[in-house]
């Protein structure tokens, strides 16, 4: 069912655990269970399978429960123990797992949305069942009840929820790229803000409320770091990914972002550094370094008798410039640019080796990742990938 890996001793890296296999189908979510070794999945085989560690050093299904279509997304709650289920129906399904984690009792079923789930998330200190769905609305029930409390229409169905306790604000990322704040209240909400900052749609976010910052990846490669509390506005790009962000977590005790994208690669951020915004790219008709003419601009063709060139970039002052004047690549990891991008030849003499010094590190789990959960308590990652498989990793070599 699954096998126990011994660990090669291996410096800054994560470390390979256990693998958990004999799914019929891809795992949606899973999750490490804190003070156990432990790990609860949902399937698009419509299990909901919880796994225990024996004495062997195998995980073995405790529980195995067949629902009566494939579930999608579910958020558990270790205090209560309450495990709550989106389902492909649009029904999310409540279940109460027992202190020995070898029995599941049904609580309740909320007939949540006309789509299939795509984000639960319940809050025990509101009492709150948060969800989202492919019928783009965004609603919450209360846990006690079971009533519906309120809804709200996305422009997209949502890929990516958050929740602040502190301010009630739902972070909503949906599938135009967009993140919507929201403020909840018991029966009603108000809108407060979007951001737009990805050419992709965005497919997760992560919240640390210490920091008051929002991470949001996307289909576009891209990871953006908004900075809530400090109210300037300001947003970070960060760039290591060369597919699909498929998860993110925040190590908030070492000040580390974790990252995973569908190509299976894991990148590990440095958020303890002093990082810089991306200029905005400035607008021309001619390169601002050389000044010949770009390619449209046909009057200064015409009278500088020249051939237009086409317009480039440079990714450190976000200048107009032509080929020839940002032939040079670099890396600028202070600016998130962790792989070599186009600069101007004039900013590429100004960068310096320390300058380039990386502020990531990068780790090939080997399988494609459809989703990722980090537990800071033991420093164990989960990712479970498109070869129906879960993967248990020791991260406190590289987390820590």
């Amino acid at each position: 069912m699954a096998a126990e890996i011994q660990p090669q001793p291996q410096a800054r890296k994560p470390c390979l655990l256990s693998k958990i296999e004999a799914f019929q189908d891809v795992v949606s979510t899973a999750v490490i269970i804190p003070k156990e070794d432990g790990v609860i999945s949902v399937s698009e085989d419509r299990t909901i399978r919880v796994w225990l560690k024996r004495d062997s050093g195998q995980y073995w299904p405790s529980v195995h429960h067949t629902m009566s279509s494939p579930s999608s997304c579910m958020s558990f709650n270790p205090e209560t123990r309450r495990l709550s289920v989106g389902m492909d129906t649009g029904s999310i399904c409540e279940f109460i797992l027992s202190e020995d984690y070898n029995k599941m009792t049904p609580a309740r079923t909320y007939q949540a949305h006309q789509g299939r789930v795509t984000v639960v998330l319940f809050v025990l200190e509101m009492e709150w069942l948060l969800s989202t769905s492919q019928d783009k609305n965004f609603t919450w029930h209360c846990s006690e009840s079971g009533q519906q409390l309120g809804t709200y229409r996305t422009a997209a169905w949502v890929s990516g929820l958050q929740f602040d306790v502190e301010t009630r604000h739902a972070f909503v990322g949906d599938q135009s790229g967009q993140v919507t704040i929201l403020k909840l209240e018991q029966d009603n909400c108000s809108l407060v803000t979007t951001f737009k900052g990805h050419t992709g749609n965005v497919t997760a976010l992560c919240w640390d409320p210490v920091q008051r910052v929002l991470f949001s990846g996307s289909s576009d490669h891209s990871i953006i770091m908004w900075d809530i509390g400090g109210r300037k506005g300001t947003a970070i790009e960060l760039q290591g990914h060369n597919d699909r962000i498929q998860g993110l977590c925040y190590a908030s005790h070492t000040r580390q972002l974790i990252s995973c994208s569908s190509d299976g690669g894991i990148v590990i951020w440095n958020m303890d550094v002093t990082r810089q915004e991306t200029p905005e790219w400035l607008d021309s008709d001619s390169c601002q370094k050389c000044e010949q003419p770009f390619f449209w601009n046909f009057k200064q063709m015409w009278d500088s008798k020249k051939i237009g060139l086409r317009q480039h970039h440079c990714r450190k002052c976000g200048q107009a410039v032509c080929g020839k004047c940002s032939s040079k690549r670099s890396t600028i990891p202070l600016m998130g640019f962790e792989f070599e991008v186009r600069v101007c030849d004039s900013c590429h003499e100004s960068i310096t080796d320390e300058d380039r010094a990386p502020t990531a590190t990068f780790h090939d789990s080997k399988h494609s990742i459809v989703y990722m959960h980090y537990e800071p308590t033991t420093g164990n990652l989960l990712t479970s990938g498109t070869d129906k498989v879960i993967k248990l990793w020791d991260m406190t070599p590289v987390v820590s």
